[in-house]
């Protein structure tokens, strides 16, 4: 039977690899503090960063579409949409294994939130980008968790 904590904690992980910015990046680290094992505290936060993406990959465009048609998102998608391409320059070089890294790196904004939306931005078939972002996911997963023992040891 699960414990409380337990429900608590892996609840905790799943939650904050979900956000942006924090993804596996923080949810992992948490999920050791917090006392989940090593590789349940890998799985859950793998799940949960890569809830978002077919998400992001297939609704990003059609929604910055409809923000430009209201005045009061207009601003909002321009500066998103901005963002997304000035961050896309190695992903457009390189195309899928630009993606694969910059997904990988666990660096400030890059994972899977910025590097799904770079793929919908220069329009990169779902098919073909979703397993890289989960590849690249799961990379950046595996190096948070060496760093999150690294630093517990």
């Amino acid at each position: 039977m699960l414990s409380i904590d337990w429900l608590r904690a892996a609840g905790t992980v799943l939650g904050m690899s979900m956000l942006p910015v924090l993804e596996v990046k923080a949810a992992i680290p948490m999920g050791l503090a917090m006392g989940l094992p090593l590789w349940e505290t890998f799985f859950i936060a793998l799940l949960g960063s890569c809830i978002p993406v077919p998400f992001i990959l297939l609704l990003l465009r059609p929604f910055f579409h409809w923000c430009k048609g209201r005045p009061f998102f207009h601003r909002l998608a321009e500066k998103l949409e901005g963002r997304f391409r000035k961050k896309s320059s190695g992903v457009r070089r390189y195309s899928l294994l630009g993606l694969f890294l910059f997904v990988a790196i666990p660096l400030p904004t890059t994972g899977v939130w910025t590097g799904s939306g770079i793929a919908a931005m220069l329009d990169l078939r779902i098919r073909h980008a979703l397993p890289i972002i989960v590849a690249g996911n799961a990379v950046a997963a595996l190096l948070m968790l060496a760093f999150g023992q690294i630093v517990i040891l």
